[in-house]
């Protein structure tokens, strides 16, 4: 029997489709197919089960966003591209925070291996097709400061020119409330 039929994991093309068709049954499955590897990065990081949470629900953001946006490329295996934008974003936060008091290179590593621990992470089952109502209502500034920051990688002070801000930290002030808007639009549709 073809183990993609019985199993949690969707494939790459399952989720492209499934992003593009507003498709419930493959955003879950994604996350749970997902989400105990950044979860195993960030704990080896200095961080918490909730930091994981919060940054995996921003890589799929970047996902969503470059899927839906059509410009999206997949170079790489979809889990190593989530393993690497929840990597590059743990990092950003990590220099951010100023909470990390090493050299970044002692960063650990985790390598991305083929585990079905989707029963394990069941109470974690997020339906992330809401996230294009989150989104939506979310309206500017906030949706183009979080594309700015999550996708084109734009730094603060770039940002605070872009939209007037006084000084780059009323511009991260800003972009933590349109984070804490974006999850609580996101968590709280029923």
């Amino acid at each position: 029997m073809n183990k993609h039929l019985n199993s949690s994991t969707p494939t790459d093309s399952e989720v492209i489709l499934g992003i593009l068709n507003n498709s419930e049954t493959v955003l879950k499955k994604l996350y749970l197919a997902y989400f105990p590897m950044v979860l195993q990065l960030i704990i080896n990081n200095n961080g918490s089960a909730d930091d994981a949470k919060d940054i995996y629900q921003e890589a799929i953001i970047v996902l969503y966003n470059k899927v839906k946006a059509g410009n999206f490329e997949l170079s790489s295996k979809l889990k190593t591209y989530i393993y690497s934008v929840s990597r590059r974003l743990w990092l950003k936060r990590l220099t951010q925070m100023s909470r990390y008091g090493g050299d970044i290179k002692d960063f650990q590593e985790y390598a991305p291996v083929e585990e079905d621990e989707a029963e394990a992470h069941s109470d974690r089952d997020i339906q992330f097709s809401k996230m294009e109502n989150a989104l939506k209502l979310l309206g500017e500034p906030c949706k183009t400061i979080m594309e700015d920051f999550y996708i084109h990688n734009r730094s603060m002070q770039e940002i605070c020119e872009r939209f007037g801000y006084t000084n780059a930290d009323n511009a991260k002030t800003q972009k933590y409330k349109c984070l804490q808007r974006l999850k609580k639009l996101f968590f709280q549709q029923d």
